[in-house]
């Protein structure tokens, strides 16, 4: 059994007590190998941002104290973390009795869990941890054009569901810059074969660009695709890289939770061109409608 199926997949029992040998780490270069990503950091740079909605613990006095946890990290380390054995981690925190009042509990959580992933994950990890929603929320990605809403997206023939990237067409030459994006974004887990939801944002500058009938075409294709989340994001990033060589690229996905937790990755040419917002652990930004 590959490391990826220790968890997933399988009949695992929930843990009652605090349980972190529960986390499964995945080599990232598992999944780069096939997409010809040897030196990823020539590549891209890049964040993943996890929101889970089920966080909490008990204080010393038994108040149970619950919130969204925000979890940052780069792009750059060796490995991702298995996102059911996160689920099962954060429940085994359910019931653990950490602080004399909130604030101490909630100091406490966020320390502990950001040193377990930051041994399995072998990077910084960032992590806030929100009680209530802030009044003032952000959002990245004003601007960009729903590529379904275009005019002419009824009219055209959508065929493969395999990930195609020969339906990737180049626009009349010359140089612009495009931001499109897609609610139509759809993959499947890698190991259980469950589907996931999400949206793509995509910009990209420079003398050769997608239109965009053929950049939706290329996303739909996604839809039988196995991959985690972080994979469906870089393979999806190679594609036009290689097609098109452009000035400046940037994709980001926003995947609707499953389990509690919602995975956001992003990766961009350059770090000025990754989003402003959603990789910062200190802002909660305007989820999405199925977020």
């Amino acid at each position: 059994m590959g490391i990826e199926a220790k968890v997933l997949g399988q009949q695992v029992a929930y843990p009652t007590d605090y349980c972190p040998l529960i986390l499964v780490p995945v080599p990232r270069s598992l999944n780069r190998v096939i997409y010809d990503i040897h030196l990823p950091e020539e590549l891209f740079r890049g964040y993943d941002t996890w929101h889970a909605y089920e966080a909490g613990f008990l204080t010393q006095k038994g108040l149970p104290v619950c919130g969204v946890l925000k979890i940052v990290y780069s792009a750059g380390s060796p490995n991702i973390v298995e996102s059911k054995s996160l689920k099962l981690y954060l429940n085994s925190l359910n019931m653990t009795r950490l602080g004399e009042n909130m604030a101490e509990g909630i100091d406490l959580f966020t320390r502990i869990v950001k040193s377990d992933l930051e041994q399995i994950l072998d990077t910084r990890v960032d992590i806030s941890f929100f009680q209530q929603e802030p009044e003032e929320l952000f959002f990245d990605f004003n601007g960009y054009a729903l590529l379904e809403n275009d005019k002419n997206a009824e009219d055209l023939s959508f065929t493969e569901y395999d990930e195609t990237p020969a339906l990737l067409e180049e626009n009349t030459p010359g140089e612009g810059e495009i931001k499109v994006c897609s609610h139509l974004l759809r993959s499947n887990c890698k190991i259980t074969k469950q589907p996931d939801w999400g949206s793509i944002y995509i910009r990209m500058k420079g003398s050769r660009l997608p239109n965009n009938a053929s950049l939706l075409k290329y996303i739909v294709s996604l839809r039988n695709e196995n991959h985690f989340h972080e994979e469906i994001c870089e393979m999806t990033y190679k594609r036009l890289w290689d097609k098109f060589n452009p000035e400046i690229l940037s994709i980001t996905c926003i995947y609707t939770r499953r389990g509690g937790i919602d995975i956001c990755p992003s990766r961009a040419n350059k770090v000025e061109y990754l989003p402003e917002y959603i990789h910062d652990p200190e802002v909660l930004t305007r989820k999405l409608m199925r977020q």
